[in-house]
This record gives structure tokens, C-alpha cells and sequence, in this order.
């Protein structure tokens, strides 16, 4: 699932490809130029989501994390440490994107389910 690209990141790799692999390079280049290992990224880049208040990136770190093991109570911690520096909206806007993402994981167990009982 993390594989998988927004629309908008899929047309711009699909109708600039030397553009989008730049961009990848550039990710990984800054990446691995420091010292913060992929769960520590992960959360950065999940934090950096909330603050600019992107629903979509926030959606698809969440995703990610959540693929990295990384727990819910955690998620939602970084929704919470939000609220003195960001504000108390968008923070409660970060853990409804959270539970987006918790509630479209949710579904795809009771399918999966589902598909067993059949």
C-alpha cells in the first residue's frame, strides 16, 4: 500500500518521469544525509504533514507508519504534542486525518474477513 501513489504524485511520475525521479533522488539524498534513522523520518515527515496542514500527505504517512509498525497511541501522540505549538484546530483536524486512515484500515480487515467467511 505505502507503494502506491496519491493521483496527483502518479500523473506528474506518469507525464514527467526525469522530473519525478529527481524529486526521488532529492528524498533520498536528504534522507540519508543525516543521522535520523527511518522510524525517527517517519515521524518528522508525519509531524511536518500536520503542520502544514496537508490531509493527503498526512493520510499517506499514516499509511506508512502504520506499515512500519509504528503504534496508534503513537500516531496519535504526535497529533496531541500539536496543540501547543499548532494550535488546538489543527490539531484535532490531525487526529480525524489519523482515524481517517485507522477507520479505511478497519474496512479493509472486515473485507479481508469477509473473503474468509465465503
Amino acid at each position: 500500500m505505502a507503494d502506491e501513489l496519491p493521483s496527483g504524485a502518479a500523473e506528474v511520475a506518469e507525464d514527467f518521469p526525469e522530473i519525478w525521479e529527481a524529486y526521488c533522488r532529492l528524498g533520498a539524498a536528504c534522507a540519508e544525509g543525516g543521522p535520523l534513522d527511518d522510524r525517527e523520518r517517519r515521524l518528522v515527515k508525519l509531524a511536518f504533514s500536520m503542520a502544514v496542514g496537508s490531509e493527503g500527505a498526512t493520510h499517506s504517512h499514516v499509511r506508512r507508519a502504520l506499515d512500519d509498525d509504528i503504534s496508534v497511541d503513537e500516531l496519535r501522540h504526535i497529533a496531541m504534542l500539536a496543540v501547543p505549538t499548532l494550535g488546538f484546530p489543527r490539531a484535532v483536524a490531525a487526529l480525524t486525518w489519523i482515524d481517517d486512515v485507522l477507520d479505511e484500515e478497519e474496512l479493509d480487515e472486515d473485507d479481508d474477513l469477509d473473503e474468509d467467511d465465503a
